[in-house]
Formats: C-alpha cells, structure tokens, sequence
C-alpha cells in the first residue's frame, strides 16, 4: 500500500486510481479523511448500485448482513463495497434505506449503526437529484470504502483476599474496625506487614477501646484461608509482632485539637488531593475492565471456599483487558479482549482440570457472553505452576493496592492508600466523598462520564480546590456542574465523618472495604455510594 495526501492506495493501477481520486470534490475528501480508508477502483469493479432495485437489494444485502456476521461481530474493520455507476434509481437508494434501518437493531453491534450513520451522511451530501435519480456530484466515481471505527484495548487488574498485599489490608482494617466500634473517636493509622510465617503491625492509634492486636491479626489470616503453612501461613501458628504507639500530640492539636473542635472545625489529617469517578458504561458506575477483574477475583475466592473447586488456594491475580470505543468522551466497550487469571493451586491438580474449571465455574458467571467471541484470548495460570503462595511467596504490605482498590487505572489517582486509616484521614474519607460526587452527576443524567477531584492542607477544615471534567460528556458546562457538587456536598472532614457515617466500624465494616474495591458495591455499608439527585437549576 502507499499512501498519499492522506488516503492509502492500493499497488494495482495506482496512477489511475490517483487520477480519480483527484478529481473528487474537495468536501468528500475532507469526510473521507474523518471516516474512513478509500481504494478507487475500476470501473468494472462489482457494481452494487444499479439502474434495478432489485440487484441492487440482494447484492446489498450479501454485503450487510453477511459480511456483518462473519467479520464485524469479530473484528474493528468492516468494508462495504461500492462502485457506483453514472446514476441509480431513487429506489435503488431507498432500497437501502429500509435495509439499513433493518440492521438498526438491538442485536447489531453498534459500530456497524455509526458505519451505517457516516454512509447515509456520505450519501445525501454526495449525490443530487435529476429525472427520478440519483446522480453523483462528480460523474463515474467508483470507490470501495473500508470504514473504520477508532477503538482502543485498556486494561485493569486485581487480586484475591489471599494475595499478601491484600491479607496486609484486611488487618490493618479489621485494627480499624474494633477501635471505631468501641470508640467512634479513635484516630487510626495502622501499616500491616507480612512475609512467611509473620506478620507484624505497627502504627499510631489513639483509642479508649480495649483491643487485642494479635487476636485480630490471627482471626483475619484464618478467615481469608491461611489455616497451614503450606497454603502460605499457619494463622494459629505465626509470628504476631505489635509495634503501636499513639498519634502524635502535634498532629493530634492542629488535627481535632485534642478532641475539642466541632465537627465543622476538624481539619485535614494531612495535604493531599484524592480523585472520585463515575461512567455510565456499567451499572455499577464503574469501568468494565475494573468490575470484570474485580467480579473475577470475588468468584475465585467464591467457589474456593464452598469447595466448587477445592484444589484452589487463597492467592490469586486476575487481569481483564476490553477493546473500547470513545463515544464523544463516553467510554464503550465493545467486547473482551483477553482474561487472565493466575491462581495458587494444590500441588496434584492439573493444568487441564485448572483452565476447564476456571472457564465454566469463575469465567462464565462472570462476563457476559455478549462481551466474548472466539478470539478473546484466555491466559489460566500462564505460568504453568502456583503452589507457593500468600506470603511465603511474596511479602505484603498495606496500602499497595491502591489502584485495585480504587479504578482499576481509569480516572485518576491521588497516591493515597485507604486501609487501617480513621476518617480523619483524607486519604480516605476524600476519596470516598468525590466518588459519591462523581457517581452522583453520572446517575443524574448530568454526564456520561465524570472525574471529581478535592485537595487539603493538614490542620485546615475547608478544602483548598475542587475540580470536574466531564471529558466533554456533561449535558451542562463543567462549571454548573461544579456548582451543584459544591452545594450538594460537604468537603469539611468532620462533616463527611457524619454525612457517610464513617465513625462506624465493627462487624467487617471496613474490612468488606479492603478486598475487591471500594467503590461500586452494592451494600448499604458503603455510604458512599448513595446517589444525591442533583437537578440543574431552571
């Protein structure tokens, strides 16, 4: 192929082709650049436009339907033959039409509708009436064009409850959850760590609550799975090691002034800017990629522990990438492109039985079988063996999921981890109270899709900026709707403490948090995802 002046020309009759191509108008040029890839052709070329209705139906319709079912459910590139001749019938063109409406249907994908929106545009704009036909703008223009939607692979991750980074996340909440149930005033800030055979907690934590470390980190290993040494640790049996000291009395005056402030007074735990997202393209208000890694690692977890697949054990990583297309800033997905999972299994399973089991038990539940087609590309335990794992594979620490536990890469990321921190901590409770906002202006209609980002100075009540961006998707400017999220919620820490109620903990309130995100979960512990209407102003 060579290419020129924008458009990619086939070998044969180049010259020729080159000479056609200059004499078409200057308008069309310009939509073909936008649209799509054009090959002139001779004359003779497979006339799909005639004088008669009739081949002109059936050839059309070889065209559509078959090349339509065969090649566009399954690939980006669809072409659509034509070779017009000098002129056609109005019935001819309304022929087509009424097939391209027919194709309008639930069922066809929708790059094959914005295929068939630019032809009709191309169409109208190209030809003239005269004597009952259509006659091109230019006479004997004969072109085949290969339309081609822009689309775009983008992948997100996640790991099990058993992954050691994750294990760590879960303690450090669970510390979390016992100081807030017995002491809603608790200032928290618990790191977690493992490697094998230990692990270790340490921080700052200022609580009246009573509240046995080392039981809780054994209790947390035991529940997620880690019950022998050779699943990664032997709950019962491991080194607990504690180091926690109190907040520091400098933070604590210019924080809550020693529990003095109002809840309107309390300032930020530290600086910081935290980021909340919401599309429209699931239901959750979620990114696919991030709702299928996520729903994938919750099933293994699902089925290893009701013993669906018993050879499976509590590590595991799953990675989900789809082909989008941008809709105008809206994000579509179209279908998925690969499945990853790795997965630690016992010692006598085979890779047969893992990569069978793992399709029709975790994968089939999960995606929707619109989103699959033979060529999405399946990756199970690509690495052939994963006896060892939890953390006598990998160390662990809290807070190095971070994009797990947020959007799974879309959006953006203010570098602040969640777990094991009380809600003066705007690392938390900021990102909790921008997703709120976010995924409030999307359900209500406001944008398709929408980032919101807050940012503090430590020891400062009012938050130093708020921003959004609607990737030009907003039915409103960017600045009205900022103004509604600035009416509609309050940024102050103390205020969104009482507003999403984040003073509660006991019975895994926070611990539910620290595995398989904390957004998009439908569960009324997760106050933040609460939709506020938020209605324009007439």
């Amino acid at each position: 192929m060579q290419m020129e002046d924008g458009v990619q020309w086939e070998d044969d009759n180049a010259a020729e082709q080159r000479g056609v191509w200059n004499k078409c108008s200057g308008r069309w040029k310009e939509r073909v650049r936008r649209n799509c890839v054009l090959f002139l052709h001779h004359p003779l070329f497979l006339p799909i436009y005639t004088v008669n209705a009739i081949p002109f139906v059936s050839l059309f319709d070889l065209s559509l339907s078959h090349r339509s079912t065969l090649l566009c459910s399954h690939s980006r590139r669809f072409a659509f033959l034509f070779s017009f001749p000098s002129s056609f019938l109005v019935s001819a063109f309304r022929s087509y039409i009424i097939l391209s409406s027919l194709c309008h249907s639930p069922q066809s994908p929708p790059h094959i509708i914005c295929w068939l929106t630019n032809i009709e545009i191309a169409m109208s704009n190209e030809f003239v009436m005269n004597d009952n036909h259509y006659v091109p703008v230019n006479d004997n223009i004969y072109y085949n064009a290969s339309l081609e939607m822009d689309t775009f692979l983008f992948t997100s991750e996640s790991v099990n409850e058993g992954h050691p980074d994750k294990l760590c996340d879960q303690v450090s909440d669970a510390i979390l959850d016992a100081c807030l149930e017995q002491d809603p005033e608790s200032k928290v800030a618990c790191e977690t760590c493992t490697k094998t055979n230990m692990v270790m907690v340490f921080g700052e934590i200022t609580t009246n609550a009573n509240v046995d470390y080392e039981k809780i980190v054994r209790d947390t290993c035991r529940g997620i799975g880690f019950t022998s040494a050779d699943v990664g640790l032997d709950a019962d049996n491991c080194k607990v090691l504690v180091n926690i000291e109190q907040q520091s009395p400098d933070i604590a005056q210019g924080v809550h002034g020693h529990l003095t402030k109002k809840p309107e007074e309390i300032g930020a735990g530290d600086q910081g800017h935290m980021f909340g997202y919401a599309t429209d393209e699931t239901p959750e208000f979620m990114p696919l990629t991030h709702v299928l890694a996520t729903k994938l690692g919750a099933k293994l977890t699902e089925v290893r522990k009701n013993k669906t697949c018993p050879w499976l054990r509590p590590d595991g990583k799953t990675q989900v990438t789809v082909e989008y297309k941008n809709d105008k800033g809206a994000m579509v997905p179209i279908r998925v492109h690969t499945v990853l999972i790795s997965t630690q299994h016992e010692e006598t399973v085979t890779n047969e039985q893992i990569a069978s089991d793992l399709k029709e038990h975790v994968i089939k539940p999960v995606i929707p079988s619109q989103y699959l087609d033979d060529r999405t590309i399946f990756h199970l335990n690509p690495s052939g063996r994963f006896v060892i794992g939890g953390p006598h594979g990998d160390a662990g620490l809290t807070g190095r999921k971070i994009i797990i536990d947020t959007y799974g890469g879309w959006g953006a990321h203010g570098g602040g981890a969640f777990s094991g921190k009380d809600p003066t901590k705007v690392d938390r409770s900021g990102a909790y109270i921008v997703r709120q906002a976010a995924k409030s202006v999307v359900a209500s209609g406001l944008a398709r899709r929408c980032i919101v980002q807050v940012s503090y100075a430590i020891g400062v009540p009012e938050p130093l900026s708020v921003f959004v961006d609607t990737y030009e998707t907003g039915k409103i400017p960017d600045k009205d709707i900022l103004a509604l999220i600035k009416e509609n919620f309050d940024f102050r820490p103390g205020m969104m403490s009482i507003n999403l109620d984040l003073k509660r903990g006991g019975k895994f309130r926070f611990q539910k948090t620290a595995a398989y995100g904390h957004f998009g979960r439908d569960d009324p512990d997760f106050t933040w995802e609460t939709v506020k209407l938020l209605k324009p102003k007439a």
